[in-house]
């Protein structure tokens, strides 16, 4: 009883290792790895390699696992029977007893497997999956090598039998932004990354989904310089409206010809000169680009003109809006770098809200928890939104509700959806 004891606690050891590997080797992170390995770790690379062949060691990890269980099961009915018969036989008949031996035997060596073989081991190596993972790859590798031939039958069966079934024989490795922001918001739960950070994250795949239209400043909002107007016009329009940097029009906004930098018109009145934009001294080449872009992309343009300013044109050539530097970066923070009274988003109690028509979509599921938005690739602004629900020009008092939120139009403006008010509704009674 001894011997068989000893040899059942091998078993034991034996059957926790294999449990130890199969969990983490299979949970350890494929990024941490490569860092490591990139650091000269050689354990990092050789857990990479078994990775690499996923069928090689969990067709090990499970013939380990089946012959050791399938030992114990021997020894253990063996081993403890006996005894447990020997010591039954005073108060119960001889075949009441044996019965009743062989199941205490059974239930004896599968609860210790359960709990010292399998649910410990593998709790542990959850918890730590990559530093196990380092220290078992070589002796795994090992019993890889041992079990060659065995390995080579049954794997080449499961590779035979999961191609005629049509599912593939490794997982995907791609990491998609859809991960990435679990991740984040994981840390963010955990405490590990700041809130800010976990949003900031979010908006970065914000630049990859949007387009122009959603973040810039439409037409009629856009303040232009007439390049033939004289000193007078010009300044009571840079009076009016403070900007950094002005579109220059020949007579209309569809004819841009370039912009000026408010910089070089302060030179010029410091300097008592007059000012005038029929020259070529102060207007400059500006960026044009088309309404499909996406803001990513109208981030790299702006790089590589080394522009922070750009007119954005629709299909048929005409201007549709402005769009800054600042307008990306404001998207990329999650909020307006500019006054507060430019804020789409106005708090006004607990559950209602003033919204710009032209605050993205996402901007209201990101900022006031509204679920997705049907139909969401037709539009991106709140004012599409009600347009397409609606099917018609909104009015003033036109209403759609959707998630739990009431969305009114409070405002139009030359058919334009100015200002809207979102209410959320409460949740019916039960």
């Amino acid at each position: 009883m001894l011997e068989s004891t000893l040899i059942i606690l091998a078993l034991i050891a034996t059957s926790a290792f294999f449990a130890l590997s199969e969990i983490a080797l299979a949970a350890a992170r494929r990024l941490k790895l490569e860092q490591l390995a990139a650091e000269g770790d050689a354990r990092a690379a050789a857990v990479l390699a078994l990775q690499r062949q996923p069928g090689h060691f969990f067709t090990t990890i499970q013939i380990g696992l089946n012959a050791v269980a399938i030992l114990a099961g021997i020894l253990g009915e063996g081993a403890y029977a006996p005894w447990f018969a020997a010591a039954l036989a005073p108060w119960l008949a001889a075949d009441t007893a044996a019965t009743l031996a062989s199941l205490l035997s059974f239930l004896i060596v599968t609860s210790t497997f359960i709990l010292f073989a399998d649910l410990l081991p593998k709790r542990i190596a959850i918890v730590a999956p990559e530093a196990i993972a380092l220290r078992i790859a070589a002796p795994m590798a090992l019993c890889i090598r041992l079990l060659a031939p065995l390995i080579w039958a049954f794997n080449g069966i499961a590779n035979r039998v999961m191609a005629r079934c049509g599912l593939p024989e490794r997982r995907p490795e791609d990491v998609t932004p859809e991960d990435i922001v679990a991740l984040a918001q994981a840390g963010a739960e955990a405490g590990v990354v700041a809130e800010q950070e976990q949003q900031m994250i979010e908006n970065v795949f914000e630049l990859e989904a949007r387009t122009a239209p959603s973040t810039m400043t439409v037409r009629d909002g856009i303040v232009w310089l007439d390049r033939h107007a004289g000193d007078a016009d010009l300044r009571a329009r840079l009076a009016a409206h403070p900007h950094a940097k002005f579109p220059v029009c020949a007579g209309s906004i569809d004819e841009v010809i370039g912009y000026v930098d408010s910089k070089d018109i302060l030179s010029r009145v410091l300097t008592g000169q007059p000012l005038a934009l029929a020259g070529d001294d102060l207007v400059r080449p500006v960026l044009i680009l088309p309404e499909t872009l996406t803001l990513a992309e109208i981030l790299a343009q702006f790089k590589a003109a080394r522009e922070d300013f750009a007119m954005i044109i629709n299909e048929y050539a005409l201007i549709v809006g402005l769009i800054t530097l600042n307008d990306l970066t404001s998207t990329l923070v999650g909020e307006t770098l500019g006054p507060s009274e430019d804020a789409q988003i106005i708090r006004r109690d607990a559950d209602s809200w003033l919204v710009d028509g032209l605050t993205a979509i996402g901007d209201l599921e990101s900022q006031l928890a509204v679920p997705p938005f049907p139909d969401d690739d037709q539009y991106e602004t709140v004012a599409g939104f009600m347009m397409y629900m609606l099917r018609k020009l909104p009015r003033p008092t036109d209403s759609v509700i959707h998630g739990g939120f009431k969305f009114e139009v409070i405002d139009v403006d030359h058919h334009r959806i100015d200002q809207l008010l979102v209410t959320r509704l409460a949740p019916p009674e039960r």
